[in-house]
This record gives C-alpha cells, structure tokens and sequence, in this order.
C-alpha cells in the first residue's frame, strides 16, 4: 500500500474510532433497584421518555433496572467514578451525606403534599447543597413510598411484636437504629438479595413501599402485612462525577425533565398503592392495621439521637414537622 494509502487508511480508523467513542458517549445510563412494574422502574422510564424526547440525537437515557447496575451503595460508588451517569438512590442517601437521615425519623412526612412542601422548602434549598459538598448532584426528588413491615411470623400490631424478629433493612444507619429499638433484629441488605432470604429463612421480614413488595414478589415467601407506614422514603434522582462531561443543553433538559416528572411520581403512587394493597390481600397476606400512637411514642429516642449526632438536624426535622401544619 502507498504512503497516501497508509494515510487514508489510517485516517478512517482514526475516525471510525472516533465516532464509536462519540457513539457510547450519547448514551446516560440510569440505574436502580427496582423489578419491572415497580415505582422506581415506571419513574425511571416516564422521566427517560421525556428526556429523550427533548434531547433528540444528541443524547439517550438508558434505563437499567433490577439492580443491573449494581444495589444502592454499589451505584453509590460508581456515580463518585463516573462510571454511570444516574442513579435513583433512597434509604442510601443518609449514609453519604448524615442530614438526609431527616427522612429516617418515624411519621415525619405525613402526606404527599407535605412531602411536596418539604421538598421545595427544605430539600431543595438546604439539603441539594450538601449533597454537592459529597459529589453528588440532585436533579429531582421522586419517591420510595410509605413503608410497610411483612414477615412470616406474626402480626406486627405494636413495637413490642417485632422482638426477636430477624428483619431486611435497606443500608441506613438510622433505619437499624430505629428498628434496634422497637425490638427487632434489623440487618442491612441489597434488595436483590431480599426475595432468597425471606424464602430460606435468613430473614423474617423486611419493610417496603407496596410498590417494591409486591413486584419483588415478596407475597409469595411473607405472610403478614402490618400497616406501620412508619417511614416515608424520597427517592432522589441523583447524578455523579460525570455530569460535569455532559454538555450543557443536555444536562438542562435531564434536570428539567426530573422536576417535570415529580407530580406524574406523586400521582402514579398513590394509585399504586390502592391497587398494590389489593392485589397482595388477593395473594392471601393477612394484613392488619398498627397502633402507631404506640409506634411514634417508641420513635421519642431515634428522634433525640438524630438531633444530638447529627449537625443542624433538629432545625430541619422541625421546619419539616411545621410544615404539616400549613392548610
């Protein structure tokens, strides 16, 4: 081959490399924890639908769900390399930066509308800031949902029912703390490994949103279904060390469509929970209402602990609290 062949050639692999490298650039990966049907999964792919619409050519959300990517901590970690774009983190969250264990403190949020008012008021200006301090930079506030305790022993009526119950937690120091303390035995754990350990016994129990009971399939190895709602979760649409690499109009259009998303989120959940409440009765869990007087007076101490560890935590659970009051 001629030295202007050599060029040529060498030309057309440079830009053939070139444009595979552009090509794998385009595409945002956004993973999360939760099976087909669930919250997270039809969040995930509502907000991607309305992003790659506005985005065009220029970029792609690719949704991974079920843990594809990793379980919470893991994609912790790669949203601090920049090896994925998004993630949907929860519980995960007060671990990285202490002030969202707010969200750990029992019956805090009362409602979805009082989350909505702590988010813009709260979450927004207060907490988006010292998730950035972390690397960790927060597109929208979406949700996990009310949580509910299962568990193939008994009825869990009051805290004193959880004794010696061998109970999943997601990773949260304050969610250990909190069920340390009703009696259980909590033990952190990915969810995908939940579904195998509830089955063989390794666990008991494990508390959950309706939305991540019953597309994990949880029905099928728990019996009980105890209505604690004892911790509203958010979820956070949250990006890392890469978005920094994205152009600018691409990461206005991801941070545009995560907040054009929230009301859809708050929506889709409630009617989840309607239908996702009867479709596990329908399994043949036995369900029971709680004494949650009895449970927010057991909660007095996680609420003491978290304004003593934790920096400028009491102002915020107290602004959050007050917030419930508003008409």
């Amino acid at each position: 081959m001629s030295y202007l062949g050599r060029t040529i050639a060498a030309a057309l692999v440079a830009g053939g490399l070139a444009t595979g490298t552009a090509a794998a650039q385009t595409e945002i990966k956004l993973g999360h924890v939760g099976e087909p049907g669930s919250l997270f999964d039809r969040s995930s792919q509502e907000f991607a639908r309305i992003a790659n619409e506005k985005l065009g050519g220029k970029a792609k959300v690719v949704v991974y769900g079920s843990s594809q990517l990793g379980g919470d901590s893991e994609m912790m970690k790669k949203l601090k390399l920049g090896t994925i774009d998004l993630s949907l983190p929860s519980t995960v969250m007060s671990t990285e930066v202490p002030v969202f264990g707010m969200f750990e403190m029992p019956y805090l949020v009362q409602d979805r509308e009082h989350m909505a008012r702590i988010r813009d008021e709260i979450v927004t200006p207060s907490l988006y800031p010292e998730a950035e301090k972390k690397g960790l930079k927060i597109l929208g506030v979406w949700e996990n949902g009310f949580r509910h305790i299962t568990n193939s022993k008994r009825p869990i009526a009051k805290p004193e029912d959880l004794q010696g119950i061998k109970l999943r937690v997601p990773q949260g120091v304050w969610r250990v703390k909190m069920f340390e303390t009703y009696g259980a035995n909590p033990s952190p754990m990915a969810l995908s490994e939940v579904f195998v350990a509830l089955q063989t016994g390794v666990m008991d129990g494990q508390e959950n949103p309706f939305a991540q009971i019953y597309p994990a399939r949880f029905q099928e190895v728990q019996k009980y279904l105890s209505l604690t709602g004892h911790v509203y979760t958010p979820a956070y649409l949250t990006a890392g060390r890469s978005w920094s690499r994205l152009p600018e109009d691409v990461r206005k259009v991801l941070t545009e469509a995560a907040v054009a998303v929230q009301p859809t989120v708050y929506k889709l959940a409630a009617e989840m929970d309607d239908d996702l409440l009867a479709k596990l009765k329908a399994a043949g869990m036995q369900v029971n209402e709680v004494d949650k007087a009895a449970f927010v007076k057991a909660s007095d101490g996680i609420y003491k602990a978290f304004a003593t560890e934790v920096p400028d935590g009491k102002p915020l659970v107290d602004r959050a609290l007050a917030l419930a009051k508003k008409s």
